[in-house]
């Protein structure tokens, strides 16, 4: 009993496998230990960027003056923060054209484009990964899947040659297919959990720093008029 279970363990199954197989498991095994990568990565990088916006926003709104705050971010950048970074683009152009003759709608126009741009860059910034996180998650379980019926084509080739089948000599065709289809799981699954998390913090960041622009755009514009009056 005990040599059958041992014969029949994962890693014995992996060992003999066809190259087929062991090719399909070794492509599995390299597509999950990126994502894994990836996925740790992602997280670090949005929830940083979740704190930093949050501080930079209060600091905007806590009545300080633009300048101020610009030489202050701009002397000490905070990379991470995806509010700031628009706000230090916007800010920019903003000053860089006030000092021209230009009108206000130009000013604006030329600070809001500024600020497209920023948050252009950050949103795939944020993005970055996803989408090897969904192809993984999407394509594994297909991988797998091929591993394991090229597997039992080999399993079922082999019983032509035996007079009598038998379980025991199925069985471990069978199983050693079955790890396959197991593998291409274990990569999709956090894969495809992971993706769908961080598509929809990503979004919710997005939008807030969307939603931080145009509040933005607000004050740059009364500033513009005011000026100009």
């Amino acid at each position: 009993m005990g040599e059958a279970s041992s014969s029949m363990s994962i890693l014995v199954l992996v060992g003999e496998a066809t190259l087929v197989v062991k090719a399909v498991m070794l492509l599995l095994l390299i597509a999950s230990l990126i994502s894994w990568y990836m996925i740790v990565s992602r997280y670090l990088v949005l929830s940083r960027t979740q704190r930093a916006d949050r501080a930079f926003q209060e600091k905007f709104w806590s009545g300080d003056d633009l300048s101020s705050l610009y030489n202050q971010v701009r002397r000490s950048p905070n990379a991470d923060s995806s509010c700031e970074t628009v706000f230090r683009a916007g800010f920019q152009e903003f000053v860089r054209l006030s000092k021209s003759t230009r009108g206000p709608e130009a000013i604006m126009e030329g600070a809001q484009r500024a600020m497209r741009v920023a948050l252009q860059r950050e949103q795939n910034r944020l993005t970055k990964h996803l989408p090897f996180l969904a192809t993984v998650g999407s394509t594994s379980p297909y991988i797998g899947l091929f591993g394991t019926v090229w597997g039992i084509m080999n399993s079922f080739r082999a019983l032509a040659n035996v007079t009598q089948a038998t379980l025991s000599s199925v069985a471990p065709g069978i199983a050693e297919a079955l790890v396959a289809t197991a593998m291409g799981l274990f990569a999709a699954i956090p894969a495809v959990m992971a993706y769908n998390r961080y598509a929809a913090l990503s979004d919710e960041l997005v939008g807030e720093c969307e939603m931080f622009a145009e509040e933005f755009s607000s004050v740059l514009h009364r500033q513009a008029h005011g000026r100009d009056a």
